[in-house]
Formats: C-alpha cells, sequence, structure tokens
C-alpha cells in the first residue's frame, strides 16, 4: 500500500471546512487504518474533532500512541469488553440498555466517566433503538452513575443502502429535541451518519440538530459511498494497492473441462474466444477485496482466488516483476490496510 499522507490531510482539511460552515464537526473514523496514529494524527492536524473506531483494540493502539483527542467505539460494546472500553473509550454508541448498565458498572469501578451516545433506528435496519423505545431509554442512562448521556446518532447506508435524507435527518433531529424537552438537558452530540450523509449535506440541504459526522471513507478516498462519485476538491489517489507480476503470458481464453464453483463459490466469468494475454499477480482475497480493485487503464480483473489476481492485459503484457498500481473501493481498502501480508509505505 502507498499511502499519500500530504492527500489525506488535504481531504481532511477541505471537509472539516465545507462541513464547519454548516455547523456539523468530523468524528475521523480510524477503522480501516488498524488505528493509525501517524493518520489520527493528520486528521486531528487538519481539525477533525476526534477520533472514532469499532475496535477498542485500535483505540488502545492510539492511545499507546499518545493521541490526545476525544476516543469513541463507534460500535455497541460487547458486555466482555465493557472494562476495557471504559479505559480506553471516552464515549461509545449505544442500543442496548444492559450493555449500558455494564458500562456504568465498569465505569464506577474504574472511577471514571464514560460517555454514551444513544443509536435510533431509522430504516437501514443494522443497529438502533426503535425510535419509540428511545425516551425510556434515555431515562434509566441519565439515573446511571458514572455515565453522561452525550446525544443521540444514527447509522444510513452501511446495511440496506437507506440513503440519508430530510426525512430521516429530520426525525433524527426532532428526536434530539424531544429528548431534550422530556428532560430538561442539552444534548451535546447529533451524530447524522458516517460518508453516506455527504450528498445530503453538499445538497445545501437543511441539516437542522445534526452537527457531527463519523468520515473514514471520505477522509481517505475522496468518495463518498452512496453513489461512489468523488467529491470536487479532494484526492482520490491518497492510498494505492501495488501488485507484483509473479505469471505473464498468452493463454485460451475459455477454460475447459467440467465447469464447477471456483473456491469463492463463484462461476468462471465467461470470456471472448481465443487467446488473452494474461498477467497473475501476487495478491488475493485473502489479501483484499479483488471486487473493489479498480485496475488501470488497459488491463481488466477477470478473476481473483485467495492469493491470485489475474488481469486480461488487452494488448499490454507486463514482464514479471513488474508492479501494478490499482485504486481501492471501500471494501478493498480495509481488508488491504488491516492484512498482515499487505505493508504499507507512507510519503508526504
Amino acid at each position: 500500500m502507498e499511502i499519500d499522507l500530504a492527500k489525506i490531510e488535504h481531504n481532511a482539511d477541505v471537509l472539516v471546512g465545507i462541513l464547519a460552515e454548516r455547523g456539523i464537526s468530523i468524528t475521523g473514523v480510524t477503522k480501516a487504518t488498524l488505528g493509525s496514529s501517524e493518520i489520527a494524527k493528520i486528521w486531528l492536524r487538519a481539525g477533525v474533532s476526534g477520533l472514532g473506531d469499532s475496535r477498542v483494540e485500535n483505540l488502545q493502539t492510539m492511545r499507546a500512541a499518545s493521541i490526545r483527542a476525544r476516543l469513541t467505539l463507534i460500535r455497541s460494546p460487547m458486555l466482555t469488553q465493557v472494562d476495557v472500553v471504559v479505559r480506553y473509550a471516552d464515549a461509545s454508541l449505544n442500543t442496548e440498555i444492559d450493555v449500558i448498565r455494564h458500562l456504568s458498572a465498569a465505569a464506577v469501578q474504574a472511577q471514571r466517566s464514560h460517555g454514551v451516545i444513544l443509536m435510533v433506528e431509522l430504516g437501514d435496519l443494522r443497529e438502533g433503538i426503535m425510535p419509540v423505545d428511545l425516551e425510556s431509554i434515555a431515562r434509566e442512562t441519565l439515573l446511571l452513575p458514572n455515565l453522561t448521556l452525550d446525544g443521540i446518532g444514527t447509522n444510513l447506508a452501511c446495511y440496506s443502502g437507506v440513503s440519508p435524507d430530510a426525512a430521516n435527518m429530520g426525525e433524527l433531529s426532532g428526536l434530539a429535541n424531544s429528548i431534550e424537552s422530556t428532560f430538561g438537558i442539552d444534548l451535546p452530540t447529533i451524530s447524522g451518519g458516517n460518508s453516506g450523509n455527504l450528498d445530503w449535506v453538499l445538497s445545501g440541504a437543511d441539516t437542522e440538530r445534526v452537527n457531527d459526522l463519523r468520515l473514514g471513507e471520505s477522509l481517505l478516498l475522496g468518495r463518498e459511498p452512496l453513489h461512489h462519485r468523488n467529491i470536487d476538491g479532494l484526492h482520490t489517489d491518497a492510498i494505492t494497492l501495488v501488485a507484483e507480476v509473479i505469471e505473464s503470458g498468452s493463454k485460451p481464453s475459455q477454460p475447459w473441462g467440467d465447469i464447477g464453483e471456483s473456491a469463492f463459490e463463484q462461476t468462471a466469468r465467461p470470456q471472448r474466444n481465443g487467446s488473452t494475454l494474461q498477467a497473475v499477480l501476487a495478491v488475493g482475497e485473502q489479501d483484499t477485496d479483488c471486487h473493489a480493485l479498480a485496475a488501470p487503464v488497459g488491463f481488466d480483473i477477470t478473476g481473483a482466488s485467495s492469493d491470485h489476481l489475474v488481469l486480461d492485459c488487452g494488448s499490454r503484457l507486463p514482464p514479471v516483476g513488474r508492479e501494478i498500481r490499482f485504486q481501492l473501493g471501500y471494501s478493498a481498502l480495509v481488508r488491504a490496510m488491516t492484512s498482515p501480508f499487505v505493508s504499507q509505505v507512507t510519503s508526504g
């Protein structure tokens, strides 16, 4: 992986400025970087308000690297990890009252305060408290010792692909107003979602109470995930996957023999008749999501197994040892950045 830190910092700087004009701060999501302290530091320098990660182990890594920022666990804590969550996270996103009770007990034991952001289900059907149950869970959370109710939030676009829009974001704002009115409190954080919210925000919509977005993909790849469109002014090539050619030559275009499913339960991709100039590269599904890679112009990815990526090379046959560079989608980025078999080289 070739990682251009200057381009990543530029992306953060631009998005921090754009969203600040709308009254929205950024929680920089480090999960795709395995809690990289190097990237965390440049995001903080660019002005993100805090850092979030779905794995408490990554938060621990950043604490060990002396990252001085508000750290939020952005996946509901496991009951078996509440002690370490309270130790390394300033706050966590929560949906289960039993987990919240255990966080309170762990915080009392550790003599620490822990922030709770209640996640609300608004249609994507991944995690979230049903809106009708939000008030009762907020009430109990407010009564539990060593916890603070830091806000409410939601997540869309990740599981079912539901788009953030005026209706569901308006409902989130309305729920925030209702909680504040019912309990006579101020909620400092109304977290509207992730990089999938950027289309909605950048359209000029009224963002109402939403004042925080949890961004990772847009900061790293310069794209929004709903339609995979590039965001104006951002670098889309800050991170590149480099793979080496280990076989190169002409082969028949069609496999022969009795054809079944491949190792990854996919049938062979139909190809043209005749022969093809083919290269095999030393990267595979164990290293990244090969279906989310974009090959350079003139090359076409025809398939992959656990350790091999196969390219149709068109009219240009690269020699053995040649390095081929790929742009990545988010799923390819996450798997490659967290693979022990993919080294990382930074610049900038």
